[in-house]
């Protein structure tokens, strides 16, 4: 420790479904802690992850993404998005270059507006740089700065990494001097249990149809830590019909082996140790109705009202 102070605090990463602010999370922290793929709505739970830049300790809140819900998951998703950025010290506020400021996008500016406590300090981040020309940057920029009062504008590309340090060092900096509110070398607040099952929820993403992923959700109900420095897992995936069942374990159970091995070896990755997954399939129709399912995902039943 040296003589300068310790600082402490939440920011919470917001924007439009696939925004990028999973992949932001993920390169900010230095490990995988939240599951990225290309279909939007993936991100359920407000998972947090924790960065160290210097005496700094950024404790990030990955939001799902804003949009206009049906059901009563997306409507839960989204309250604990808008929950996230209500609580947080800092909040950015993350856009694609090459989409520009989209109606969704300009309803997320009106809803911080009135949302946001005023003195809370917004900054923008205009994600996927690589993907547009300097001029189109520079006119995007000026554009949503016009339509709300950021304190700043990063430009950054959250998969390859431009930007991201500045970004890092900047939040670092603006976060309240206090206590770390984590240990050193944790990198994420939620338990591995449920780490775990999203990165098979992550796998069963993306290997299937376009809408199952909205209809399933995995728990880890077993837990075993071995003596021969293994860990044995069971995990269930609830699918909300029997014809989901047929999809998810595909023609001779190829395909849940598939997703068995690609989320073994990831989960094995993650905790440092050889991983036995054993996977199970049950239909439970009404799942999304089940408050259980919701106290599991970090989602508040009662937002879905």
């Amino acid at each position: 420790m040296t003589d300068q102070a310790t600082r402490a605090g939440f920011v919470a990463l917001i924007g439009e479904p696939n925004a990028g602010k999973s992949t932001l999370l993920n390169r900010m922290v230095g490990a995988k802690v939240s599951i990225v793929t290309h279909k939007v709505q993936t991100t359920r739970a407000r998972i947090r992850g924790v960065a160290m830049e210097g005496q700094s300790q950024i404790v990030f809140v990955d939001t799902p993404g804003l949009f206009r819900p049906r059901r009563r998951l997306d409507r839960a998703m989204v309250a604990a998005a808008w929950g996230g950025a209500a609580d947080a010290d800092i909040i950015v506020l993350l856009i694609e270059a090459h989409r520009g400021l989209t109606e969704g996008t300009k309803a997320i500016i009106d809803a911080l507006k009135d949302r946001v406590a005023e003195g809370r300090p917004v900054a923008l981040a205009i994600n996927k740089i690589d993907r547009v020309k300097a001029e189109t940057l520079l006119a995007l920029a000026e554009s949503a700065n016009a339509a709300f009062p950021f304190v700043e504008t990063f430009m950054i590309s959250a998969e390859k990494g431009h930007g991201v340090e500045a970004l890092r060092r900047w939040l670092a900096g603006a976060l309240p001097e206090g206590p770390w509110l984590y240990p050193e070398d944790q990198i994420a607040d939620l338990p591995m249990r449920m780490i775990a099952a999203e990165i098979t929820r992550e796998k069963l993403t993306l290997r299937l149809h376009e809408e199952l992923p909205y209809q399933m959700t995995v728990e880890s109900e077993t837990w075993e830590d071995r003596k021969d420095g293994s860990t044995r897992i069971g995990q269930v995936i609830y699918v909300a019909r029997d014809g989901h069942k047929g999809i998810v374990l595909g023609n001779r159970g190829e395909t849940i082996k598939a997703i068995s091995t690609a989320a073994r070896a990831e989960i094995a990755e993650f905790i440092g140790r050889p991983v036995h997954l054993f996977l199970q399939v049950k239909v439970r129709p009404q799942w999304m109705d089940d408050s259980e399912r919701y106290d599991e995902m970090g989602l508040d039943f009662r937002d879905g009202d």
